[in-house]
């Protein structure tokens, strides 16, 4: 922990652990807390450990004359969109219970930003990358090559092709995002990168860290599980319009993630 910082544990769906933890000192909530499997067989788990605890965190934060609030989205309320996908594109159809539970805190979000005082900013993210990373292709390729180094099983046609951000930029565009003057209660923006890269150029990429050369294998099908959005490219035009630029385009943050989860796994 840096200096100077508190680290205070608590659950998210506890309203009295909530409520300690969002004092009057904190001038800044940035909520970044989620179950993030798309693929979730537990609905109901899935509204509990995210809608409903951005309820009650929003709720502490009104109770507290917190000013602003940071929250953490994501691409998946989009659904299957054209692309580059713009921030204002409608209807937002989320085909994934994570895609639904995102915009159902994005609707009580904005709710507390006109309603109750707060100023927010909402972050739809592509799919970010980086260290400790886990539950995702790139931690998944290196665990399979790491048991069978000769073979890789791929979720679906590998051709699933999306934008990959690396944490450490994503952290960079919170930061300025919330720093930039603002107009409005509420702002919402995508942060990503301006390129894509496929499952099969990140399983080459992984591959390639590893110094392997496997053959590959296909599940089949477009998506690489249920709900899965098989193309994603955001616009992050509007991001770009207020000076920030990403340090790693898609590629180089597969890349730079592949080199460090796989030191760590």
């Amino acid at each position: 922990m840096p200096d100077g910082a508190t680290l205070v544990e608590t659950d998210l769906t506890d309203p009295a652990g909530v409520e300690e933890a969002v004092t009057a000192e904190i001038d800044t909530v940035f909520h970044l807390a989620a179950r993030t499997d798309a693929n979730d067989d537990d609905p109901r788990g899935q509204f509990a450990k995210n809608t409903a605890a951005t309820h009650l965190l929003l709720e502490a934060c009104r109770t507290a004359d917190v000013e602003r609030f940071a929250f953490a989205s994501s691409s998946t309320v989009y659904g299957e969109a054209p692309r580059p996908t713009p921030e204002d594109h409608a209807p937002l159809e989320p085909i994934s219970v994570y895609g639904a539970s995102k915009l159902g805190e994005e609707a009580l979000v904005s709710t507390y930003a006109h309603s109750h005082g707060l100023t927010a900013d909402i972050f739809r993210f592509a799919n970010v990358v980086g260290p400790r990373l886990r539950g995702a292709v790139i931690p998944d390729f290196v665990e399979k090559l790491r048991a069978d180094p000769d073979r890789l099983t791929i979720l679906g046609d590998g051709r699933q092709e999306k934008s990959y951000l690396h944490v450490t930029d994503c952290v960079r565009a919170i930061r300025h995002v919330v720093e930039h003057p603002r107009e409005t209660p509420l702002r919402t923006f995508n942060i990503g990168t301006r390129t894509t890269t496929s499952v099969d150029e990140i399983a080459a990429t992984v591959a390639d860290v590893l110094e392997l050369d496997p053959t590959h294998e296909y599940t089949g099908g477009a998506r690489g599980w249920t709900g899965d959005v098989p193309r994603m490219r955001l616009s992050i035009d509007r991001l770009l319009e207020t000076g920030w630029e990403p340090g790693r385009e898609s590629d180089a943050a597969v890349r730079r993630a592949a080199e460090q989860v796989a030191r760590e796994l």
